[in-house]
């Protein structure tokens, strides 16, 4: 990793003296200490993307061409001067290489999410979208598994709105705005145990699954 839990504090008692933002903290952050990529991404702006596209596909919610990911083991200094090269742009993380992603209705990843917990579950990270969905950082893999692994649990033909996100996605990370929404939020941080080694999906889509199958008002 590019710097240690002390010089996360460091960075975020100093990160105003310094002229540092709360984003790029949290770019130094995720690079850093989480090991994962950042790419600089597009916002909306009345009601736009900057990316000035009339009829852009993903508005607010996609990488920036002309602006390098960086990496992850970015050194604290490094990440935190790539960012201030970028000002404005959102945080995204690319999905399929630490991880993969399951996306699920808020309201059933908050179900699922006390549940796993009671059950002691290991668990990664989990971010609330502006747009209500939960998405579980899941170990990469997962979304071409998920036909199969949906299949052997009998929930191929549940009509479940549950889906997986693979490689060639980006998810907006916190503290950013997706699409003009809101911020995005973490309904479960993510810690040393498993940033960088998320849990299989197996091991999480039977809870995920009843949750999701469950009518909305039988809270």
């Amino acid at each position: 990793m590019g710097f240690t839990i002390g010089g996360i504090r460091e960075m975020r008692t100093g990160s105003r003296r310094r002229g540092r933002t709360a984003e790029s903290t949290a770019v130094a952050e995720y690079t850093g200490l989480w090991g994962w990529a950042v790419a600089p991404g597009a916002r909306v702006v009345d009601g736009r993307c900057s990316c000035g596209k009339d009829r852009c596909p993903s508005p607010g919610a996609h990488p920036l061409d002309f602006a390098p990911e960086i990496p992850p083991g970015a050194a604290l200094d490094a990440a935190v001067e790539a960012w201030a090269r970028v000002p404005g742009a959102s945080l995204l993380l690319p999905v399929g290489r630490g991880f993969d992603v399951l996306d699920v209705a808020e309201a059933a990843g908050r179900r699922a999410l006390a549940r796993m917990e009671r059950m002691g579950l290991p668990l990664g990270p989990v971010v609330q979208t502006p747009s209500g969905r939960a998405r579980f950082f899941v170990a990469p893999g997962a979304a071409a598994e998920l036909p199969r692994l949906l299949y052997r649990l009998g929930w191929d033909d549940a009509g479940l709105d549950l889906r997986a996100l693979g490689p060639g996605h980006h998810i907006t990370a916190p503290p950013s705005d997706e699409g003009g929404l809101g911020p995005a939020r973490w309904l479960r941080p993510p810690v040393l145990d498993t940033a960088a080694a998320p849990p299989p999906a197996r091991l999480l889509l039977g809870t995920l699954a009843y949750s999701c199958h469950r009518a909305p008002l039988r809270d």
